[in-house]
């Protein structure tokens, strides 16, 4: 079966309109779910994505979570 690609869309611009970016495991995660009032999408790049929607910004992989970017993994195929 053959996996569709996610889309790429490169490292984060700070002059754009961003969600934050945050490890679950990590404490800031739950400081930053506090401070995002369950947002139906996350921006990266001014650019909406629907909450479970995943995206490859550099090699991680991210996922949106009601408003935060979880990373998920890697986007590199040989090492997902």
């Amino acid at each position: 079966m053959e996996r569709i690609p996610l889309p790429q869309v490169g490292a984060p611009d700070p002059e754009a309109k961003m969600s934050p970016i945050a490890e679950e495991t990590d404490e800031e995660y739950e400081v930053v779910k506090q401070e995002v009032p369950g947002e139906p999408v996350c921006y990266l790049h001014g650019t909406p994505y629907n909450n479970d929607q995943n995206v490859c910004s550099g090699s991680a992989r991210l996922r949106c979570n009601y408003g935060i970017w979880v990373r998920v993994g890697s986007c590199d195929p040989d090492n997902p």
